[in-house]
């Protein structure tokens, strides 16, 4: 076993893709712990933060930019902002294509 996390409890990654609800990816503490353990994985495991940043399907140019805009800003908090911020494009996606299906039922009931 190469993991160095507790089995537990859950990391942060681990509570943001466990989120169902919207508004529960704005809590400050949330994003905090997130920027913690990515400014953790920047230091000790740098390949593995690349590819949870792929598996999430952050975008990269999107992140370049920031990271280079923003030279003074923890990257930690920025990397964090990005992954929450595609968890809830991913959510808000769920949720919209949930209510078409639910529609498109009740239509078909109509007939």
């Amino acid at each position: 076993m190469h993991s160095t996390e507790n089995n537990n409890e859950k990391t942060s990654l681990e509570k943001v893709f466990s989120i169902t609800h919207l508004d529960l990816l704005s809590d400050a503490k949330l994003i905090s712990e997130l920027a913690a353990e990515i400014n953790n994985l920047i230091l000790i495991n740098f390949e593995r933060l690349v590819q949870l940043l792929y598996r999430i399907d952050v975008s990269e140019v999107k992140l370049k930019t920031l990271l280079k805009e923003n030279p003074n800003e923890d990257a930690g908090r920025i990397i964090a902002s990005l992954i929450i911020e595609r968890q809830f494009q991913k959510l808000k996606l769920k949720s919209e294509m949930k209510n078409t299906d639910e529609k498109s039922a009740c239509d078909e009931e109509k007939w």
